[in-house]
């Protein structure tokens, strides 16, 4: 039931964040109205430390209390000494990255993916999301009850093995299901850029000042990749000013290094406006046409997905209970549990994007995802022990 609060909680930010759009309208929450659904998030803060508060040490934890059998140097003990950091190595490279990237990419990073790349309306996002949201509610108890029966190994293993067979042709058919229309324009009509490479950043954006990438080649790149549009980078002779071509069409780039932050910004929005009639006049769409979704495919699609990221992320909590021994369970397991969840997969989406941006190609940010699943299978599935019928009072 706890991991499938997770799935509660999205909902309800989704939705509070389409109710805030629909009252204010896109362009006050675009400007000033995204502040709202943090503010209220304070609401749920008081509530989290309260629930906090209330909650009690496990059994377990208090026999072992009771009998002056806790650890007295539990960060050393964790950590330092190898029976137990070979645990924790296992379960952040077994299996907690790849639930991080899993669980991210399947209810985040498609998310971005639908709004920024393949340019849907933000209300419809939101809409299906919620949608595939709720239907993963029951699936998180029913993989966790499974686990019970059959074991922890093979449903997690399921998960991620479906999930890394997922992320290409997922994410094709997402592409296919919501612009079809810049489906059949990347295939018919190419873009390149002209550039040279030292012009070309690696445009990982952690802080939101993506003004920093004011080349001539990054201004072009960011533009495209906004549009959704993949693009093929050929080197210029060094010194060059990018430019882009759209089938015969050559549009020349804008350098803004050195410039103020709202000058760069200008530069940057003007770029985009002046490439735009050309990719549209090739086939471009500048959004995705609502009546041409396939609904039902690109909730069908999205709904393996989380299959795939519930199979993983529902026995996870009982895997790791049942991973590390009591003395140390809370402190030893919190490092692969934030780590994973946090740094691989909380950095998965702009990572992704990066990459994107990067190579041209507006699949290619699913390599990272990708590379660390597999890593992951590999690593679970020689040495994760089953742990379904482990006594966890030891």
């Amino acid at each position: 039931m706890i991991q499938a609060s997770a799935s509660i909680g999205l909902v309800g930010a989704l939705g509070v964040i389409l109710a805030t759009r629909n009252i204010l309208g896109e362009d006050s929450f675009r400007e000033w109205g995204w502040r709202i659904p943090f503010l209220l998030s304070a609401v749920l803060l008081a509530i989290s430390i309260w629930i906090r508060m209330q909650l009690e040490e496990s059994p377990a934890f208090r026999k072992l209390k009771a009998e002056g059998k806790t650890s007295k140097r539990a960060y050393a003990e964790s950590f330092l000494e190898w029976r137990n950091l070979k645990i924790v190595l296992l379960a952040l490279f077994g299996l907690m990255m790849a639930q991080g990237v899993g669980w991210y990419t399947a209810n985040f990073y498609t998310q971005i993916f639908m709004e920024r790349i393949l340019r849907v309306d933000q209300k419809i996002v939101n809409m299906v999301m919620m949608t595939v949201v709720i239907i993963s509610a029951p699936l998180y108890i029913f993989f966790a009850w499974v686990s019970d029966r059959i074991g922890r190994r093979p449903v997690m293993l399921f998960g991620m093995v479906l999930m890394a067979l997922m992320y290409f042709p997922g994410f094709h058919l997402i592409t296919r299901a919501a612009n079809p229309a810049l489906a059949n324009a990347s295939v018919s009509v190419p873009v390149t850029i002209t550039a040279d490479p030292a012009d070309c950043s690696f445009m990982l954006d952690l802080t939101g000042g993506a003004h920093q990438f004011a080349s001539s080649c990054d201004i072009a790149r960011t533009a495209l990749s906004d549009a959704g549009v993949s693009y093929e980078l050929v080197p210029a002779p060094a010194g060059s000013t990018a430019s882009v071509s759209v089938g015969a069409t050559v549009i020349e780039s804008v350098n803004a290094e050195g410039r103020p932050v709202k000058e760069t910004k200008a530069v940057r929005t003007a770029f985009a406006a002046a490439l735009q009639p050309s990719l549209v006049a090739a086939g471009y769409p500048a959004k995705a046409d609502p009546a041409a979704i396939d609904f039902a495919l690109l909730i069908g699609v999205m709904v393996v997905f989380i299959i795939a990221a519930t199979a993983l992320y529902g026995p996870q909590a009982a895997a790791l209970v049942e991973l590390f021994p009591t003395r140390i369970r809370y402190t030893a397991f919190s490092l692969p549990y934030n780590v994973g969840t946090g740094w691989f997969g909380g950095l998965a989406p702009v990572t992704a994007l990066a990459i994107v941006t990067a190579t041209g190609n507006i699949f290619s940010g699913l390599w990272f995802p990708m590379i660390v699943t597999c890593i992951a299978i590999v690593v679970f599935f020689f040495f994760w022990p089953e742990t379904k019928d482990r006594d966890i009072h030891l």
